[in-house]
């Protein structure tokens, strides 16, 4: 009852005479752009120097002692 290399085929030819190639790539373009920038947010959230740098304190800023132990 599996999916053969035959089913795959037509179903790839019925999508494609549906949606035409034009349209196909440009889909596939702007999915392979999203699934990029998602990779990037993942790999730049809370790195260890964003978390530094944001510990900063701002010129100018007051800093409480319990501040300044952590």
């Amino acid at each position: 009852m599996g999916i053969g290399i035959s089913e795959l085929i037509v179903l790839l030819l019925i999508v494609v005479v549906l949606f035409g190639t034009k349209r196909l790539r440009t889909v596939g373009s702007d999915l392979g752009a999203a699934i990029k920038g998602f990779r990037n947010a993942v790999k730049d959230q809370d790195s260890p120097e964003q978390v530094a740098e944001d510990k900063k304190p701002i010129e100018g800023e007051t800093i409480t002692k319990h501040q300044e132990k952590t």
